[in-house]
């Protein structure tokens, strides 16, 4: 009785140890961001924004091949942000916020935006410089489809190729973030 007596005195010593040098362990974790989520998946930010690779991709009601198409991309290129992950599939949002699954290989990492899609009119400046002053160097419509090059947080460097009967012209410069949907406000990336 005198062991057991003993052992429980010790076993009370060691949670008690435990319970103070506790709340000093370091986590071994990466530590992520408040607020933020990775994909287990993947390992990359959720929500994040990719562009479709190949037209026509077949967007499914659940992340598999068995799962009904509810719409399909006939445009290669378009942005959507990846919302969630499960295994190889991503949940995907368009710009109008329909949502659905695709496989991992139908979108790539090469960043695309539309110009204003919230507004049916007017036109933005594509400007010479990461500046609200700098010259235009053209003006762009609302929905045109732009490849991202690199965002400060407040200007995106973006190019484009505009087709006309004569000729194929492929412009850039840099527009304000506020007006791409394809990239998150004060998002940062070259």
């Amino acid at each position: 009785m005198g062991i057991a007596l003993h052992l429980k005195a010790v076993f009370r010593s060691l949670i008690g140890l435990v319970l103070v040098l506790a709340p000093l362990v370091v986590p071994v974790a990466p530590v992520v961001a408040q607020g933020a989520q990775v994909g287990q998946s993947s390992g990359l930010p959720i929500p994040r924004f990719v562009s479709i690779r190949n037209a026509p991709t077949n967007v499914r009601v659940g992340p598999g091949t068995n799962y009904m198409v509810v719409f399909t991309f006939l445009r290669p290129g378009v942005p959507v942000e990846i919302t969630a992950e499960f295994d190889t599939w991503r949940r995907i949002r368009d710009v109008e916020g329909d949502e659905g699954w695709v496989h991992q290989n139908l979108v790539v990492g090469e960043r695309s935006a539309l110009i204003t899609p919230w507004q049916t009119d007017g036109t933005i400046a594509l400007r010479t410089a990461a500046s609200a002053t700098a010259p235009v160097r053209a003006w762009l419509s609302p929905n045109m489809l732009v490849t991202l090059r690199q965002c400060d947080g407040q200007f995106c460097e973006i190019r484009f190729t505009h087709a006309d009967e004569a000729r194929n012209t492929t412009y850039q410069g840099f527009v304000g973030q506020e007006y791409l949907w394809g990239a998150y406000e004060g998002e940062v990336f070259n």
